[in-house]
């Protein structure tokens, strides 16, 4: 009798995850699309390097809302549905793949960074709490949004296990740890190779295209002068 509704939850989640409020934002706003500039990503860290901090915030807000808010949904109809912890969490773990593969932009999402802290806020206040702490502890510290990211999405399951012992919504919170490190593996690859770029700066993309013309005329004119010099 409960499947059908949960089911429905679920994938209500899936299309509220789904919108892409990088994008939505940029375009509102008159910016580049956050998809063609800097890491390509459409989330709020990508859209901060357009150089404007205000659809940065708004890209942020909504998009932990829309974490925030399927769950929160969820947690008070659950005594109307009998719906378990369990049902709840799985409810934000959908909301969470919307924003990384969204039906509305092609599948192609976010790392979920921000969608996730909403997802954990709404679950249980003090574990979202305790990871937004670890994240901004290593942003600080580092200024990469990216190993801030990868560490807080590695720290939630062990609060929950050693905090909270575990329970029904561990294994939602642990697919969800996974598939955040998984979505910076290229991140961890420009961290280990000391090309990430941190918090703030603007997108550089262009620059070593620009770079390219400025040796071809230092090149002619050094052979110029060889052969003026022979």
């Amino acid at each position: 009798m409960n499947l059908l509704p949960s089911i429905g939850a679920v994938l209500a989640a899936y299309l509220i995850g789904s919108l892409s409020f990088a994008v939505i934002v940029s375009r509102l706003m008159g910016l580049s699309d956050p998809r063609s500039y800097g890491s390509k990503n459409p989330g709020a860290t990508n859209v901060l390097r357009s150089g404007n901090k205000t659809a940065a915030i708004l890209t942020l807000v909504l998009d932990a809302l829309k974490g925030y808010v399927p769950v929160v949904a969820a947690l008070l109809l659950a005594p109307r549905w009998g719906w378990s912890e369990e049902t709840v969490a799985w409810v934000g773990l959908a909301a969470f793949v919307g924003h990384l593969w969204p039906v509305f932009f092609r599948f192609q999402g976010g790392k979920g960074v921000a969608t996730a802290a909403g997802v954990l806020l709404a679950i249980n206040p003090w574990l979202g709490l305790a990871t937004l702490v670890s994240w901004l502890i290593i942003a600080a510290f580092f200024r990469y949004s990216s190993l801030a990211s990868i560490v807080a999405a590695l720290f939630a399951p062990f609060y929950q296990l050693l905090i909270w012992g575990g329970g029904p919504a561990a294994l939602p919170i642990v697919v969800m740890s996974l598939l955040l490190v998984w979505r910076h593996e290229g991140n961890i690859r420009k961290l280990l190779a000391g090309t990430e770029s941190r918090i703030g700066q603007k997108a550089a993309a262009p620059q070593p295209h620009a770079h390219a013309p400025h040796h071809a005329p230092h090149h002619a004119h050094h052979h110029g002068h060889r052969k003026g010099h022979k």
